[in-house]
């Protein structure tokens, strides 16, 4: 029964990231479920980029913003909000990863979980 609660939970928050993203106009929105793959580290990775150091900032806030109001609730760590190149916001459960357009294409995060179900999403 708790489990369950549990990933509604991560699941929403994963929703609440998407819709920060689509705020400030992030690209490429993605959403890797991660729970069915054996050596995950979170429930959920959402993923998106923008062109500009500024926007992924902006970005970053929006997210940070929309799960806040909702949960009450602030990333336990965040990384990369100095150079804005690959900003981390990691809520235990879901982990939030705003990149640059070349250093997303550089790392390939996508590429890394290829078991996870992917679902993406339209820039609002």
């Amino acid at each position: 029964m708790v489990k369950s609660k549990v990933l509604n939970e991560s699941a929403y928050i994963s929703e609440l990231a998407i819709h920060g993203m689509q705020e400030k106009k992030g690209n490429d929105l993605v959403r890797l479920d991660l729970r069915s793959v054996n050596s995950s580290v979170a429930d959920y990775f959402v993923i998106c980029h923008a062109d500009s150091a500024t926007q992924v900032k902006a970005i970053a806030n929006s997210v940070e913003e929309e799960i806040y109001k909702a949960m009450q609730q602030d990333p336990w760590r965040k990384e990369g909000l100095e150079h804005g190149e690959w900003i981390l916001l990691d809520y235990i459960d879901v982990v939030i990863h705003i990149f640059r357009t070349d250093k997303r294409e550089f790392y390939g995060v996508e590429d890394l979980w290829g078991d996870a179900e992917i679902k993406s999403y339209k820039s609002a």
